[in-house]
């Protein structure tokens, strides 16, 4: 694929897909035909395969075009909350994104099958986005400083698996306050 940057209307059409496809695969699994993301994209099948050439490039691009929006969130929200507000306005964000991966479960394994790694680097970047979040709340004096990252990771990786489907996303809120009373700095 070219490393050119998109036409505007290309780039517009990519995104689209993406969303789409992200919907359809959570909800109608790995099966969903291309053409009906398409159609639902407003595009024709050529513009998909142009973008993805493979249903698992599509997948793949799906599931990583969502874990950088969960990630850009990080950033966003320290600019507009204080420490403690954005930690917990971007833990809800994580969840709302594990769900839709569990809805991709299918999808992400058949992209494994063809041998493609989408998790590759998904710690990695959930841990660039979580740190500054955990580090603003530390300097504020409202986090401790003696939690790692990757044991707030874990936990927020809990919830999700406790009370990770739509349907329970009170119980999990309710997780979140637990997990964020338990950061907290009482000193």
């Amino acid at each position: 694929m070219s490393t050119r940057p998109l036409r505007a209307d290309a780039r517009r059409n990519r995104d689209r897909l993406l969303e789409v496809a992200v919907r359809a695969f959570s909800t109608d699994g790995a099966d969903v035909p291309l053409e009906t993301i398409a159609r639902t994209a407003g595009v024709g099948i050529g513009t998909l395969y142009r973008h993805f050439p493979t249903r698992e490039a599509l997948v793949e691009a799906a599931y990583r075009n969502e874990l950088d929006r969960l990630c850009a969130w990080a950033p966003r929200l320290l600019r507009t909350h204080e420490p403690v507000a954005a930690l917990r306005a971007w833990m809800d964000r994580f969840v709302d994104y594990m769900t839709t991966k569990r809805g991709m479960a299918d999808a992400l394994r058949m992209v494994i099958a063809s041998g493609g790694d989408p998790y590759a680097h998904s710690r990695d970047l959930l841990v660039t986005a979580l740190t500054p979040l955990l580090e603003a709340g530390v300097r504020a004096g409202t986090l401790r400083d003696d939690v790692p990252v990757l044991d707030v990771l874990t936990g927020l990786s809990g919830v999700t698996l406790a009370a990770g489907e739509p349907d329970r996303r009170d119980q999990a809120g309710r997780l979140l306050d637990l997990l964020m009373d338990g950061l907290q700095n009482r000193r």
